[in-house]
């Protein structure tokens, strides 16, 4: 049984936390969140997760350190949490993938994780074809482009507010349109898709992004687009919101959970 330390209790790291409560191969330890959200974190942890402590940081120790850090808490936890965690040897799950939109963020990853000899996975979440796009840049990308559709609901608390009264549309409104790096600095919740995209196809800079907010959509819609040497992929994706936050799919659980499982097998798909 594999011990994992997670980064977060807030949407995404409760819903994980709620499918591996009965997982016979893996127990989480350690939940780590700030001191604001202990008690919280703790009520939550007796029902799901009793064997966890809910801590501020990874606790290392012999005897304590976990098998796999699983980050679901955003940007600024990679920084903080899943970093150290690499230096220090632990492999890392990362559903945060908008976070390497900086220009050495990607470049801080990968050495923590030379540094400590520790492998990290980045979660394909709310999206499919990732595979085949990074396969597809190995012979040459012309273009790549992302297109999230989410309804009013999905960008409340973002940039999209001043743009437009979200809670009185009735017409479907472009709401940001650039690069993806652009996209996932100023809508860090929302944009993880484009920001995995990136890092499959083209870059952050050369993969052209639009986000809009639609009345008319129920779900997370996301739509790849590509054309290169191999052809043309054009793959779109329509995605059950969690319920208990609507900016992100329920499909980005399933891939963390998946991703926690792949990190546990010598063979995985």
């Amino acid at each position: 049984m594999r011990t994992l330390a997670v980064v977060g209790c807030g949407a995404i790291g409760s819903a994980v936390m709620q499918l591996l409560h009965d997982d016979p191969e893996v127990r989480v330890t350690q939940v780590i969140v700030p001191r604001a959200a202990f008690d919280a974190a703790r009520a939550f942890c007796e029902r799901v997760a009793p064997f966890a402590r809910v801590l501020e940081t990874v606790d290392h120790a012999d005897g304590q350190r976990p098998d796999l850090l699983v980050e679901c808490a955003g940007h600024l936890a990679v920084g903080d949490h899943v970093i150290p965690a690499l230096e220090l040897g632990i492999p890392a799950v990362v559903a945060s993938i908008g976070a390497l939109h900086d220009a050495d963020g990607m470049l801080r990853l990968e050495a923590a994780a030379v540094k400590g000899g520790a492998h990290v996975s980045l979660v394909s979440g709310a999206i499919g074809g990732i595979d085949a796009l990074a396969a597809a840049s190995i012979g040459g990308l012309d273009a790549v482009t992302y297109i999230g559709r989410k309804p009013p609901s999905g960008w409340k608390g973002t940039p999209a507010e001043h743009v437009c009264d979200l809670a009185s549309l009735r017409e479907p409104v472009v709401i940001f349109e650039g690069s993806a790096r652009d996209a996932a600095r100023l809508y860090p919740k929302n944009a993880n898709v484009a920001a995995t995209v990136s890092l499959a196809g083209i870059g952050f800079d050369r993969t052209r992004t639009t986000l809009i907010a639609d009345p008319g959509v129920q779900r997370n819609v996301h739509r790849i687009v590509a054309e290169g040497t191999f052809g043309k992929l054009d793959l779109t994706l329509e995605g059950e919101p969690l319920a208990a936050n609507p900016k992100t799919s329920a499909l980005t659980v399933y891939s963390v959970v998946r991703a926690i499982h792949n990190a546990s097998h010598a063979v995985s798909l």
